[in-house]
């Protein structure tokens, strides 16, 4: 099993969405989260001072999604291939995927185990 946490742009769920539920996923986390990458937030004044929960920043933060799904092996080529094909816009910012081993999952409720719980 692997976990594929992708960082989207907000625009770009409902194609996540279709994807996933495309493959029959079972399930899906998300997460709504400001960051940054490459693009370095919004072009604004460099000078311009944000407040986040408090703490005075100088990064300019952009809105994205978080995704969060665990699915068999066989399916995670398909679905970066997919989220590559639909959420490419050539352009900085469009996101991240990563891609983590999981070791088991548990299905709380029935105990199932694996594959299974998912």
């Amino acid at each position: 099993m692997k976990e594929l946490v992708m960082i989207i742009r907000p625009e770009k769920l409902e194609d996540i969405k279709q994807i996933l539920d495309d493959i029959h996923c079972g399930g899906m986390t998300l997460s709504t989260v400001m960051g940054c990458g490459t693009q370095k937030g919004l072009d604004t004044d460099a000078n311009a001072i944000n407040e986040i929960r408090g703490f005075k920043t100088t990064i300019n933060l952009l809105p994205k999604i978080r995704v969060e799904v665990v699915v068999d092996d066989k399916y995670v080529e398909k679905i970066i291939s997919a989220v590559r094909e639909r959420c490419a816009s050539d352009h900085v910012g469009d996101g991240k995927i990563f891609v983590r081993n999981i070791e088991d999952a548990i299905r709380i409720r029935t105990g199932e185990r694996g594959l299974k719980a998912l």
